[in-house]
């Protein structure tokens, strides 16, 4: 959408202070906890656009509370699962053999949205150290979260998720559905039938640039929205609703959803053709 037809589309100015009311009408208060998902275009046109929205979260959270963002960078990965776009087959092995090793600073997001690359750019926030599946996070836990992320745990307990389901920790959906909430991965990596599939990524292993191959959960985002509906039937007291700017907002308790989002997984399994 043009800028011109987004300011057309908003039906009042916004600014930090009306972004950081909307916050407060949401009951998010100092030491909050939150992994944000989000999407600007769904905000309406604010003045300062994506900052604004960050330094919004980061007065009314404060640095005694934490937020955190999927920093996903999934161009990082085996050529010969690219579907949008894909590549010709016979570029396969150079991509892997030339494809820049994962920095936490450099590589790019691919498909976060507007806010998180506004929020990779600010220099506190920390980026955990995955080169494919990677989250960010700024204040207090940020350094605790992010401090480890290994390879073959993408979304698993020993992933930044796993860290923060242990803790008071809300997911915050601005404009966007549950097919975007990071945390039912976690879910996923938790259900009984968990399948495996090859993957690979550039990295730096001891100061070299390598194509490290690894074994990465078969995950599926299309079932979420399905889960969440569920979710929302049967725990109406572990979520509520609101608005961020002109965005419909969700803001959901992580622990409810994912332990309900495992049990949902593991009685409606994936039936193979």
């Amino acid at each position: 959408m043009a800028e011109f037809d987004l300011i057309l589309e908003t039906k009042n100015f916004q600014s930090k202070e009306t972004i950081k009311n909307d916050l407060t009408e949401l009951n998010i208060r100092p030491g909050d906890s939150l992994i944000v998902h989000s999407s600007m275009k769904s905000i309406g046109w604010l003045a300062g656009g994506a900052q604004a929205v960050i330094e919004a979260l980061m007065e009314t959270i404060t640095k005694e509370g934490t937020i955190v963002m999927p920093a996903q960078s999934a161009e990082n990965s085996d050529p010969m699962y690219w579907m949008l776009p894909p590549v010709p087959e016979d570029w396969h092995q150079p991509i892997r053999d030339t494809w820049p090793a994962y920095d936490p600073h450099l590589t790019p997001l691919r498909g976060m949205g507007k806010i998180a690359e506004c929020f990779h750019r600010h220099p506190e926030t920390i980026r955990s150290p995955h080169p494919a599946h990677s989250f960010m996070a700024w204040g207090k836990h940020a350094e605790e979260w992010m401090k480890e992320h290994p390879l073959e745990e993408s979304f698993s307990e020993k992933s930044p998720l796993g860290k923060m389901i242990e803790e008071d920790v809300k997911l915050l959906l601005i404009g966007v559905g549950y097919d975007s909430c990071t945390a039912l991965h976690l879910s996923e990596y938790r259900q009984e039938k968990i399948t495996f599939s090859p993957q690979g990524a550039a990295m730096m292993i001891n100061g070299k640039r390598e194509w490290k191959t690894y074994e990465m959960a078969d995950v599926d985002s299309d079932r979420f929205p399905e889960i969440g509906e569920a979710f929302e039937t049967a725990h109406p007291e572990a979520f509520h609703t609101g608005k961020i700017g002109q965005a419909d907002v969700k803001l959901i308790q992580m622990k409810p959803l994912v332990e309900y989002g495992t049990t949902w997984l593991n009685e409606h399994p994936v039936v193979e053709e």
